[in-house]
């Protein structure tokens, strides 16, 4: 189910129109309950806009109240605005005998709330596109809907207005502070120019005034910590500059005075030069004015320049300051990326899931047929390129679910060390012998809490990578080392947090990225190689992996100097788990079993293949399509069910860990087997889960259906209580 995590009210929406179908219509229209809510939800957080779901309110996103005539409505916008808690939207009917028309009303409702979104329904040719912009005016607060109107216009409009409306009061805000920050420096040249004028006037008076003036100005401009300067009007050189402005641009005062912006190769796009001083000459002075400068050293910085022009012994001049925002322009761009991929994450976790379902019956229904006796040779063979198919696309899967860390893992102490050395052979055999690989082991490293084959596949994963940007050979060198992060090492990275942490270093001397491309390499399909030479999911299924276990990674490129990608786990005090056994159950595929086992899986073909497997093994089936559903099952059944097999993530409102809680309360000593497309953790942290025994991973064959069924049944596994499962879900 949905879980909206906004602590916002879903928007509100009045009809004003004197029909009440009307009100009806709209209302079922918008208060419908969206069936794929977790995908809508995930492209809304991708495309920059809030979530569209609210449980427990009309509808998903929206609070739809009713008014029959204007001046009702009118009286209702007043009382919510008055509350705090305005209406966004608002659809008005044409024609509302015997009292305001919808015209007349529309304008009446802006004279209340200036920024009401409308949308004028009308099934008749009252009014002209012409007589409504008469008296509204040109405006894009309202659009006309003519009646009878469709479904999708409706929805659409509601969801595109009140986001509009939405956008607006945010803007607003965001205005605001703009101003804030535009009057503050305002403020500080407003004060250094008067400052100067003061100087120069009193320098008029008298030569001693004059040389107490220069003293003063040198003092404020030369020990201010904004960059500033001084440049002429009309040549554009610059005749003093303080010293945070040589620090800035990386240049002594002896190689800025005298010359231009442009004669320095100061400004990345030196066009901008000319359009600041336009916008002087039109405006008179120029605030906050976006400027990329090149230092004479390192990258480009990105300013906020405020230009002010003064008169200096009767010549025209220009102050400029400079504010230096790159760090918070990294910051806001790192922000946006985390955000982005998190909903890229979220909608590939939603494909992946469902996908898993249909190739657990593509895969399965060929594995039946291909067990089946005396088969064609043709149809054979078109059964195992389906079954081939399907196996691909399962990986295909578990790399989206490891972009998403939604992928199954089982967690555990291991040291980083024993993982490299252990996969160096095959390492040296996968990058060639044209590349010289280089281990480097930090002595007595911490454990790491992670799954074993996750992190040979993150090591696995960036080596390839290494191995593609070094066609002719290089070297590659992997090494781990201890890092306590700090506080102040922060601001390199938005998920780095304090703390001991273990960092894989995968380093190479191959081509390198550009910025352009080191934005995009932990998107999914993305990628550089040639058609054919990659997936463009190897990073990312690196990027999810690294997330889902806590971490995150950094990377350091430029074009021609190779790259070099840093993995950071964090560290913990626990030690290494000793060796378990995991041998399982053995099926004996002529055996005929008399269990009673109740399948619940809302994916009708799903179920119904996994109820044939069962059946034909010999097994008593009960079906549900959801939790309500077996629920009533087991309270009609009078047989022993020996094992509810269930799916973890289910529609209407109970999962299967909530399934699982009630049955068992009624029927103490049944076994559970639990089922899903996602690792368990992510529906339940308990981690009461071993896969093979009591959970069973989608997608899943004929064999091994079976065989966990049986492992589940017959294993000494601890009973699943009551009382362990209470409130999870």
């Amino acid at each position: 189910m949905h879980a909206n995590t906004s602590n916002e009210k879903p928007r509100r929406i009045l009809v004003i129109d004197d029909n009440p179908t009307i009100h009806e219509d709209i209302r079922k229209i918008l208060c419908a309950v969206e069936p794929a809510a977790d995908l809508l939800d995930a492209e809304a957080k991708l495309f920059g806009l809030g979530s569209t779901v609210e449980p427990g309110h009309d509808g998903p996103g929206f609070r739809v109240d009713s008014a029959y005539q204007g001046q009702e409505g009118l009286a209702m916008v007043e009382k919510a605005a008055a509350e705090g808690d305005p209406y966004v939207l608002a659809f008005v009917d044409v024609r509302m005998p015997p009292g305001w028309d919808g015209i007349e009303t529309t304008r009446n409702l802006w004279a209340v709330c200036p920024e009401l979104q409308v949308v004028i329904c009308t099934a008749f040719s009252d009014h002209s596109w012409e007589s409504i912009v008469r008296t509204l005016g040109h405006s894009d607060r309202f659009v006309i809907l003519k009646k009878p109107f469709d479904n999708i216009e409706v929805i659409q409009m509601a969801h595109a207005l009140s986001q509009k409306w939405t956008m607006t009061k945010q803007a607003g805000m965001k205005l605001a502070d703009l101003n804030r920050m535009v009057a503050e420096q305002t403020a500080k040249i407003m004060a250094s120019n008067e400052q100067l004028q003061a100087e120069v006037q009193r320098r008029e008076r008298t030569e001693m005034e004059l040389r107490g003036s220069e003293h003063r100005f040198e003092l404020a401009f030369k020990s201010s910590a904004i960059p500033m300067a001084m440049m002429h009007a009309s040549s554009r050189t610059y005749i003093e500059v303080n010293e945070s402005f040589t620090r800035l641009t990386g240049r002594s005062r002896e190689e800025i005075i005298g010359q231009t912006s442009k004669e320095m190769g100061l400004l990345v796009r030196p066009e901008d030069c000319d359009d600041g001083m336009a916008a002087l000459r039109v405006h008179g002075r120029v605030r906050d004015f976006a400027l990329r400068i090149q230092p004479k050293t390192g990258e480009p910085r990105e300013t906020l320049i405020s230009l002010e022009p003064v008169v200096l012994v009767e010549e025209t001049c220009v102050l400029v300051a400079m504010l230096d925002v790159t760090e918070q322009r990294k910051l806001e761009a790192q922000l946006r990326q985390s955000q982005k991929m998190d909903a890229i994450g979220q909608l590939a976790a939603g494909v992946a899931h469902d996908f898993n379902n249909l190739l657990t019956i593509i895969h399965g229904h060929a594995s039946l047929q291909m067990a089946r006796p005396d088969q064609d040779e043709r149809l054979a063979h078109s059964l195992t390129q389906i079954k081939v198919a399907s196996d691909r696309a399962t990986k295909l899967t578990r790399q989206l679910l490891a972009f998403s860390r939604k992928q199954i893992m089982q967690l555990k102490p291991l040291c980083m060390n024993d993982s490299i050395e252990r996969s160096h052979g095959l390492l040296k055999r996968l990058i060639g012998e044209t590349i010289n690989l280089v281990c480097d082991f930090a002595p007595g490293l911490p454990m790491v809490f992670a799954d074993d084959s996750s992190i040979d596949q993150v090591l696995l994963n960036l080596v390839v990578n290494a191995r593609d940007a070094m066609p002719d050979g290089g070297s590659l060198r992997v090494n781990t080392t201890v890092v306590n992060v700090t506080t102040a090492d922060l601001s390199r990275h938005p998920e780095a947090r304090p703390g001991s942490f273990v960092r894989l270093s995968v380093t190479d001397n191959g081509c390198g990225m550009d910025t352009t491309v080191r934005t995009r390499i932990f998107e999914p399909f993305y990628t550089t190689k040639p058609q054919g030479k990659g997936t463009g999911l190897g990073l990312s299924t690196v990027y999810g992996i690294v997330k889902q276990h806590g971490g995150w990674v950094e990377v350091e490129s430029a074009v021609g100097q190779g790259s070099t990608f840093h993995v950071f786990l964090a560290a913990t005090e626990m030690s290494a788990e000793a060796k378990t056994d995991t041998t399982f159950f053995t099926q004996d595929a002529t055996t005929k079993h008399a269990e009673t086992i109740l399948v619940v899986e809302d994916e009708e073909v799903l179920r119904e293949f996994v109820t044939a497997v069962l059946v034909d093994q010999g097994y008593t089936v009960l079906e549900a399509g959801d939790g309500l559903e077996a629920l009533q099952v087991a309270r009609e059944s009078v047989a022993k069910i020996d094992l509810l097999l269930t799916d973890m993530v289910m529609p209407n409102g109970i999962s299967g860990k909530m399934l699982a809680t009630q049955i068992v309360a009624q029927r103490p000593g049944m076994k559970v087997l639990f089922m899903s497309g996602y690792s368990p953790e992510l529906v339940d942290n308990s981690r009461n889960f071993t896969v093979g025994v009591n959970f069973l991973p989608k997608p899943f064959d004929v064999a091994r259906l079976l065989k966990t069924v049986r492992n589940c049944i017959e294993a000494e596994v601890p009973e699943i209580k009551p009382a362990q499962m209470a409130g999870v879900g």
